[in-house]
């Protein structure tokens, strides 16, 4: 049994912040109180049907919030297929660092999660890992664009959703195929907008600073909003669960917004993920750190980076999702135009919320935690994200005004974050999975 004592309680359903403790048995979260004694504890076990036998531990919050175990819907843990940049176990070992007890990985692996052989090999990994380790599954064969997987099996077989995470699902035909047979599944398709059309240069927007600076002429901001305008119009056709990944354009903020409006009646329902680099960097990011800041989509204007934002306050973007996209200090020192796109962000997450979000007034504690909760919890329909009795014991214990310095070494096997040598709030002293402490200073 597990006993969280005096800490400051995060309900992001409710919204609210209380101070209180918390019993644990059996996995889950048997009692929320004003005060439990360990004297009680055994009875409050035997009185919910769990274990009264297990030992106790205590753990004293006083100076903590208590949180449920964040969760991140967009993570690429490289494995199989890439193991000198991330694997399964090292990239859970970043999750537990930076307070997540769940997380989906992207399934533009090699070979690529496209069958059930392939997902079923890392489920039983992920269940090693001692937090919940979910997968996507690919949209079409090999993220090859041409034929769809078999959804049904892969459903069947636990996947938590689809995605050809990595490159833009061209064929729109097909793609409506896609979200008809995944709104009979009941489950999201989440998709990476960025039309090659208008790409010359990945990594870096274009007729901005960064692309004069660096000789490039790179990604125009309309490779995201076309596709953003064309699959949002299919989602409302079809009634599908369509997530729109990292978005990064303001323009593709007020589409998103748009068909939310007009969704109401049609079974769809529309959401967006914003990264912690989009809303808190600028081009300029690109310029300073180099390769560190090359991310697709790019990182683009303060305007993108406000419109973000203010998607964030509205609720039209209901989740923060990290991208999380290790990638091995060989491949980052490359001159820009051959380098990797992608930065590594489950142990800066949190930190950058509170800097970025709350610290500055854009949103509450409670309501950033919902973004990185019960939100995503709700879109993939997973049972976690709240604070209640008869809830997984998931939890994640931070200070949100203690500071902390991004050093190197990580906890992930890659060290490509542009935040190094950064102070963030949001100091992480405990996350805790299934009611056991996975993570700890």
């Amino acid at each position: 049994m597990l006993l969280i004592k005096n800490g400051t309680i995060i309900d992001p359903a409710a919204g609210t912040m209380q101070k209180g403790d918390i019993l644990a048995a059996s996995g889950t979260i048997i009692s929320i109180e004003d005060a439990i004694t360990p004297e009680d504890a055994a009875a409050a076990a035997s009185a919910a049907g769990a274990d009264a036998t297990e030992a106790l531990t205590v753990i004293d919050a006083a100076g903590l919030c208590v949180a449920p175990g964040l969760i991140d819907t967009h993570v690429h843990f490289r494995d199989p297929g890439f193991p000198a940049k991330e694997t399964i176990e090292t990239g859970a070992r970043a999750a537990k660092r930076g307070g997540f007890t769940t997380v989906i990985m992207m399934a533009n692996t090699n070979p690529s999660i496209d069958s059930v052989e392939v997902l079923q090999d890392v489920l039983q990994r992920g269940q090693a890992t001692g937090i919940h380790v979910l997968s996507c599954c690919n949209v079409t064969k090999e993220m090859h664009g041409k034929e769809l997987t078999d959804m049904e099996a892969l459903a069947a077989a636990g996947a938590a959703g689809f995605t050809d995470d990595g490159i833009p699902v061209l064929d729109g035909e097909l793609l409506e195929k896609a979200l008809v047979k995944a709104a009979a599944l009941d489950l999201p398709v989440s998709l990476h907008e960025e039309d090659p059309a208008y790409i010359t240069n990945p990594g870096v927007t274009s007729g901005g600073p960064a692309a004069a600076f660096l000789g490039l002429t790179g990604a125009s901001p309309e490779a995201e909003i076309t596709m953003i305008r064309r699959d949002v119009e299919i989602a409302l056709r079809t009634g599908a669960s369509l997530c729109i990944q990292h978005i990064s354009t303001a323009e593709g903020v007020e589409l998103v917004r748009d068909a939310q409006r007009r969704a109401a009646g049609t079974g769809a329902r529309i959401h967006a993920e914003a990264t912690p680099h989009h809303f808190s960097l600028t081009e300029q990011a690109v310029i300073e750190k180099g390769t560190l800041a090359r991310v697709n989509p790019p990182i683009r204007t303060e305007r993108d980076r406000l419109a973000i934002i203010e998607g964030l306050c509205d609720g039209t973007i209901d989740l923060i999702a990290t991208d999380h996209a290790p990638h091995t200090e060989e491949e980052k020192a490359r001159p820009f135009s051959k380098a990797p796109s992608g930065m590594i962000g489950l142990e800066t997450s949190l930190g950058l919320g509170i800097r970025e979000l709350v610290q500055k007034g854009y949103l509450t504690l409670p309501e950033l935690i919902r973004k990185m909760t019960l939100n995503p919890a709700q879109v993939y329909h997973l049972p976690a994200g709240r604070m209640e009795k008869g809830s997984p014991a998931d939890l994640v214990l931070f200070s949100p005004e203690e500071t902390w310095t991004v050093r190197t070494p990580f906890a992930s096997k890659a060290s490509n974050s542009p935040f190094i040598g950064e102070e963030l709030p949001g100091a992480i002293h405990y996350t805790i999975a299934s009611g056991e402490v996975v993570y700890s200073v």
